[in-house]
């Protein structure tokens, strides 16, 4: 999950530390689906989701992932085994890959591939992939899962003042406006499930990936 880069802990790239201020759920504890409230604007498209606060402070990975499958199937396994299949330790999840596979393996599917953003700022070409993904991706029913880096200056809503390493999962967007869904598991400042602009988003994922 979110890892902010406290004294003295070490933040691996790609990965969460423990010193995380998030709240989290008792283990077994979840949120009622989280579904779109109202009517959806005609570019817009949410899917239903099961939410879930991570249940550890480096369990984001986990979780987002838990988060994206709960699109597809109600038959979910715990953060705790997800957490076992990715190897994700202490120290987080590592790589993007390791969310794609559990993804796949656990969907029985081959659809999540990884996208790597290695341009910070990303190209336009890279944009334009991420945004076709994520429309693709959502109108077939499956949610994306993005790895990002969050510097002080570059926040989601309610995140602390740190650079934060995380998962979250897009689970919508909007076409009118070119924002998009977000279920994220961190529940800083109590936000679980927001919008953002896109162009936010396509700036907090490099140097890392996303699983679409």
């Amino acid at each position: 999950m979110a890892g902010v880069a406290a004294a003295g802990a070490l933040v691996l790239p790609g990965a969460a530390v423990a010193a995380s201020p998030a709240p989290v759920a008792p283990a077994g504890v979840q949120a009622a689906e989280a579904q779109p409230a109202g009517v959806q604007p005609a570019g817009a498209k949410s899917l239903n989701i099961q939410y879930q606060v991570q249940e550890t402070g480096y369990w984001c990975g986990p979780a987002a992932a838990r988060i994206a499958m709960s699109a597809r199937t109600g038959n979910l396994p715990s953060q705790g085994d997800l957490a076992a299949q990715m190897g994700t330790t202490e120290n987080g999840t590592d790589h993007i890959s390791q969310i794609a596979n559990a993804l796949n393996a656990n969907l029985g599917t081959t659809w999540y591939e990884v996208k790597e953003m290695p341009n910070d700022p990303p190209t336009q070409a890279q944009k334009d992939l991420l945004w076709q993904d994520i429309v693709t991706d959502i109108d077939n029913g499956y949610a994306v899962v993005a790895n990002i880096v969050a510097p002080p200056d570059n926040h989601p809503p309610g995140y602390p003042n740190e650079t934060i390493y995380h998962y979250f999962t897009v689970i919508g967007y909007n076409s009118d406006n070119m924002t998009v869904h977000i279920a994220d598991s961190a529940n800083f400042g109590g936000n679980q499930i927001y919008w953002l602009s896109f162009d936010q988003l396509a700036s907090l994922i490099p140097p890392k990936g996303y699983a679409a």
